[in-house]
């Protein structure tokens, strides 16, 4: 399947349903391919989970309210 920039833009969770139904989506800019998205197999799951700083901020006592550490975050500083 190919898919423009801008229907990555505006129509990315159909893009990541075909994804899950295992199909590769390859991303155009311009009408040249740049990218490509594709399911991950079961080896790439178990490394991403691997990774000691997957799930860092899990469980830190600042992100048990998301919204709130976000808008803290974006306040000025003055």
């Amino acid at each position: 399947m190919r898919a423009s920039a801008k229907d990555l833009r505006f129509h990315s969770k159909s893009l990541l349903d075909a994804v899950s139904r295992g199909e590769e989506v390859i991303i155009t800019y311009r009408g040249k391919p740049c990218a490509k998205l594709a399911p991950l197999d079961e080896a790439d799951k178990e490394e991403l989970q691997a990774d000691p700083l997957f799930g860092l901020w899990k469980d830190h006592k600042l992100t048990q309210n998301v919204d709130r550490y976000v808008r803290d975050q974006r306040k000025g500083r003055f």
